[in-house]
């Protein structure tokens, strides 16, 4: 359940039963008691609801009002108020800021030190936007390219590894068993596990099952901005993979794919078009059975 949703029901002394669960559940639960604890000491009550402003400003300007009831009213604000400020900064002190793209679709980011980020189709991107100015750190699932504005150290963290600069353009693939760093621009420090490597402009480094490796390139983005995937002595079930995620569809292989291996390209405007982009050079053939199913199979001879 979201936090701030169960925070604002709790002080209104509305929760359900399983919302209470939730809400003891939650990470700061303890000290956000503590909080209430600390305005009783003003002479509030716990879970009290402030009642509306003309209410309190009739019983100010009442002549027999006493003075201790005076004083109780006022302490009662100021608990409220005391309680409202706390709980407003537990609130906002870690503003996250998350981004998420579905199949099909990018979406371009301005950061706080207005870096760019595109963000390609199923990719998850997120950041701390309250203390960004101390610490430049996303936290990325999937692809982006990062043209990063020069300044404090950036990190890109990823979950096969970490990607630092000062003030660059690089493209980050970190998805399924892939982490791919290519450098356009500038200079990028690449960690994995317990070794880093650096990597100037117009290389790439590719960490796959284990295995790294760094090579040349002579491309100035990705082919991604362009609707495009690229292969070079791929396996043909990499090549199938990315048809599936590009297209949202399933390919049923009929025929052996043990060490079919595929160099060239496809876009990704068409499917047809995809298929016989990889089905032709390689002797295959295919077949669409509806808009979710295809099947790739040997040439009758």
């Amino acid at each position: 359940m979201d936090k701030e949703y169960l925070i604002k029901k709790w002080l209104d002394n509305e929760l359900s039963e399983a919302e209470t669960q939730a809400f003891k559940a939650l990470e700061d639960a303890d000290f956000y008691k503590e909080i209430i604890q600390e305005a009783q000491r003003f002479g509030g009550e716990q879970h009290a609801k402030v009642k509306p402003f003309e209410t309190i400003e009739s019983k100010l300007y009442t002549k027999d009002v006493p003075a201790r009831h005076w004083l109780k009213i006022a302490s009662g604000i100021a608990a409220v108020f005391v309680l409202g400020i706390a709980v407003f900064m537990l609130l906002d002190k870690d503003k996250i800021n998350m981004f998420d793209t579905n199949y099909a679709q990018s979406e371009t980011i301005t950061l706080p030190d207005n870096s760019i980020v595109k963000l390609n189709q199923l990719s998850h991107l997120e950041y701390n936007a309250s203390n960004w100015d101390k610490n430049r750190i996303v936290v990325l699932k999937g692809e982006a390219l990062f043209n990063v504005e020069k300044g404090q150290r950036f990190d890109v963290t990823t979950q096969f590894g970490k990607v630092s600069v000062l003030g660059t353009e690089f493209n980050v693939l970190s998805r399924d068993s892939i982490f791919k760093v290519s450098c356009y621009e500038g200079l990028v420090q690449v960690s994995y596990g317990t070794d880093s490597i650096k990597l100037p402009a117009g290389t790439e480094f590719v960490l796959k099952s284990g295995n790294a490796k760094t090579t040349e390139i002579a491309i100035t983005e990705p082919y991604w901005l362009k609707n495009m995937s690229v292969f070079e002595n791929a396996s043909i079930n990499a090549v199938i993979k990315e048809i599936e995620t590009q297209f949202d569809i399933g390919i049923l292989k009929e025929f052996d794919e043990k060490d079919v291996m595929f160099t060239g390209a496809f876009e990704h405007n068409n499917l047809e078009n995809a298929l016989k982009s990889i089905t032709q050079p390689l002797n295959l053939t295919y077949e669409i059975i509806n808009n979710k199913e295809v099947i790739i199979r040997n040439v009758k001879d």
